[in-house]
């Protein structure tokens, strides 16, 4: 109770994971298995993945019709152009 936590509330050493009392063995088991997976993942720094990202981004925009727009000669969906002919 010191570390301001009521008598009620029961939390796991790790994170916020509350441990609850009704878990069974089975479902422990799993919930063990499934971090162990997770843990296992190699991991990278969020700077890097952005990096990466931006990187990937620049090289690959030639690419991209939304960032380079499209030649209106080449355009199937360009607005046509209709004139009126009776006046």
């Amino acid at each position: 109770m010191g570390e301001g936590r009521e008598s009620g509330d029961k939390r796991g050493m790790k994170g916020d994971t509350p441990v609850n009392s009704t878990m069974s063995v089975g479902q422990a088991r799993k919930l063990v298995e499934q971090l162990k997976i997770e843990a296992s993942f190699c991991r990278i720094k969020v700077s890097k993945a952005a990096a990466d990202l931006m990187a990937y981004c620049d090289a690959h925009a030639i690419e991209d019709p939304l960032i380079t727009p499209v030649p209106t000669s080449e355009n199937p969906f360009r607005e046509k152009k209709f004139f009126c002919a009776l006046l």
